[in-house]
């Protein structure tokens, strides 16, 4: 294979995931859904009759999945969904339905259909999360749909599509959701879209209608060309079939997913960028992360992330959801804290910290708050901030702002701003997230913040503070950490200053 360079492409920014949710982007999904489920229970026997687990279900659970997954995980991230889909009259039918609407999915335009079953993939599981299949059992209705459903599906289509969405996202699995009738009608309204991505099992029926993106993994890459995969370097083998697979598709990007390693993007102009993967899960735990793809990708392209940076925001909720069991989503929230996470020296705002903050709550972490000026990082600010994180499980620094510095300090200051002071600081390992704030105290954050822990450094005591009355009455703790003396900021400016001078 020929040697093709290959860029890593930007990192997504807290700003590009929290623009979904402010956004709201309209998208319509179509394509086939699925119910998914799981039973799980312990397994302390082999069967008599065959050697196989004896498994004594204590819990079962089911999420959407196919198109279904892929419309709840665009409703998680902010987006407004509706999705044009079949279900059977049937119990799992109306499960289904009732999982999409209650994750804020708009199902008046799904169509029953009385002479089919509802799809459903069902796993049997031994042991605690994630546990260990044993077994699946599916549901595949036979056949496809009957022609009175397929031409419901058709109008639905045609006055979804008269609504004028931002984007639509076929998920097509071949369960004859997308049967041609349909396909003519989007095919009809495509100069009306202004953004068509397509994941589909098989492509080719999709490339007449020219999508603006297509989302294989490199085996329906493969089977569109009609070649085999290499055992090894995947993404060499896409840098080469590039061209190939964008004129089998007709798509103007082609956003190959590698599994274990990421994803490239392949536009028509341009050099491909690849994003590698953050997370490493086997099979049984990755099951929807391409739908979470797909869905990441179009509902921040439809908010207005440039093409480069949301295939760093798929990927990377791509790699949340692999490290959560079953057919799972990546929400807004959960989005935020890993981009936030993957990049602590950028200045979140308060909403975006709040956000993120919730999500540790969550998970059971104390909360440490410390904030300052930090506008020439020194021995003492390490060894203060090293003291803080130990407190806890996630320190929060909160910069005071230019503004503020110059107010507190002088003219002559803050030396470096805030971007550069917020940069140096989040690239200490002791710290995990960064604000700011442009009061002379930080006591109306504080009570947004609501910390475990606040902490603050030199020859204070907690009555001394302005911020202990706020840190007390919201149930967290004032502590005053270590002193190094003659290591102040100020003290250094003002050596700089006595050099410069001779």
């Amino acid at each position: 294979m020929a040697l093709i360079p290959v860029a890593c492409a930007p990192v997504a920014s807290v700003a590009a995931a929290a623009r979904i949710p402010d956004r709201r982007p309209r998208v319509l999904v179509l394509g086939d859904v699925v119910l998914d489920g799981w039973v799980r229970g312990s397994a302390r026997r082999v069967a008599r009759d065959g050697p196989v687990p004896v498994v004594e279900p204590s819990s079962e659970e089911v999420a959407p999945g196919g198109a279904g997954n892929a419309a709840v995980a665009l409703a998680a991230l902010g987006a407004d969904v509706e999705i044009v889909c079949t279900v059977g009259d049937d119990p799992d039918g109306r499960t289904l339905r009732s999982a999409l609407a209650e994750a804020g999915v708009r199902t008046d335009r799904c169509v029953l259909d009385p002479a089919r079953a509802t799809a459903a993939k069902r796993r049997i599981v031994a042991g605690d999360p994630p546990g260990q299949p044993v077994a699946r059992y599916d549901v595949v209705p036979p056949g496809l749909p009957g022609s009175a459903t397929v031409r419901a599906l058709a109008d639905q289509t045609t006055a979804a599509l008269a609504d004028g969405p931002d984007a639509v996202l076929v998920a097509d699995y071949g369960l004859g959701a997308l049967a041609p009738s349909v396909r003519r009608r989007i095919a009809r309204a495509r100069g009306r879209i202004p953004l068509l991505v397509v994941d589909a099992h098989d492509l080719a029926p999709w490339a007449e209608l020219r999508p603006d993106a297509v989302t294989p993994s490199v085996e329906e890459a493969a089977a569109v060309l009609g070649v085999d995969l290499p055992e090894h370097d995947r993404l060499a083998w896409g840098l080469e079939y590039a061209s190939a697979l964008r004129a089998a598709t007709g798509a103007s990007e082609v956003l190959l997913t590698l599994d274990v390693d990421g994803s490239v993007r392949l536009p028509a102009d341009g050099r491909p960028l690849r994003r590698p993967a953050g997370e490493h899960a086997p099979p049984s735990g990755a099951c929807g992360a391409g739908d979470v793809f797909a869905a990441a990708w179009t509902a921040a392209v439809a908010s207005g992330t440039p093409r480069e940076e949301a295939l760093s925001l798929a990927q990377t909720a791509a790699d949340v959801v692999v490290t959560l069991p079953g057919t799972a989503v990546c929400t807004a929230a959960a989005l935020t804290s890993r981009l936030a996470a993957g990049d602590p020296g950028s200045v979140l705002s308060h909403r975006d910290l709040l956000t993120v903050l919730a999500e540790h709550r969550a998970a059971g972490h104390r909360i440490v708050f410390t904030n300052g000026c930090f506008d020439v990082l020194h021995r003492g600010h390490v060894a203060y901030l090293r003291e803080a994180a130990e407190l806890g499980d996630v320190l929060v620094v909160a910069l005071n702002s230019d503004d503020c510095v110059s107010r507190l300090k002088g003219p002559t200051r803050p030396v470096n701003p805030l971007e550069d002071r917020a940069g140096v600081i989040g690239a200490l390992a002791a710290v995990d997230l960064v604000t700011s704030f442009d009061t002379d105290s930080p006591v109306e954050l504080l009570d947004l913040v609501r910390p475990d822990v606040y902490c603050k450094g030199g020859d204070y005591t907690p009555e001394m503070l302005p911020e202990t009355p706020v840190v007390e009455r919201l149930g967290g703790e004032v502590r005053i950490l270590g002193y190094l003396a003659d290591h102040s900021t100020s003290a250094i400016v003002a050596r700089a200053a006595e050099g410069a001078g001779r």
